[in-house]
């Protein structure tokens, strides 16, 4: 809990912009920001990481998603670390109901690397060269974390649930589960 008052997780958002939902789980309110009562939270996020680590003991794959500019490269090291997967740039549509079509995007980026890595590039003149490594920087942003995901994901990790909606939104319909840092706005 220490850690998580360190790092200002108990910041919540605005007064203005709360849900009553939310009530519970806020301690008070300071300077027009809510507080957020950790002693609550914690609990809760301690059993949504004991999910996460039965799915991640049995060689599941979880999907992290954090878009937000704060947010994308600590989605991308904590995904690393735990050698899963992510998402930390764009969500494109269709990344969970339409795989087939994401599959051929990281079969083209997957050529393209080993293209550049073999001296194709090399061959092609300096604009074509130029066009296909701009196409592999955008689909290495865009796919780069889920390139060997090989399937949907057994699980997924969003961080602020809100602006990724339709990310959430497309994975509850697919049944699986799903944890979040939520952004209560």
């Amino acid at each position: 809990m220490r850690d998580m008052l360190k790092a200002g997780v108990h910041f919540g958002h605005q007064t203005r912009y709360w849900n009553p939902k939310m009530k519970p789980f806020i301690f008070g309110a300071r300077n027009k920001v809510h507080i957020i009562n950790l002693e609550k939270t914690v609990p809760m996020f301690n059993e949504a990481l004991a999910e996460l680590n039965k799915i991640a003991s049995r060689k599941g794959k979880i999907l992290f998603v954090g878009t937000k500019r704060a947010a994308s490269e600590a989605v991308k090291d904590a995904a690393l670390s735990c050698d899963q997967f992510f998402v930390n740039h764009r969500w494109l549509g269709g990344m969970l109901t339409n795989w087939k079509t994401v599959r051929q995007s990281i079969k083209r980026l997957k050529d393209l690397e080993t293209q550049s890595q073999d001296g194709t590039f090399d061959k092609l003149t300096k604009k074509e060269a130029l066009m296909r490594t701009r196409e592999l920087e955008k689909l290495e942003n865009s796919l780069g974390g889920i390139k060997d995901m090989g399937g949907l994901p057994d699980a997924l990790f969003v961080i602020d649930a809100d602006h990724e909606h339709i990310c959430t939104f497309r994975y509850q319909r697919s049944k699986q589960p799903g944890y979040s840092s939520i952004c209560y706005r």
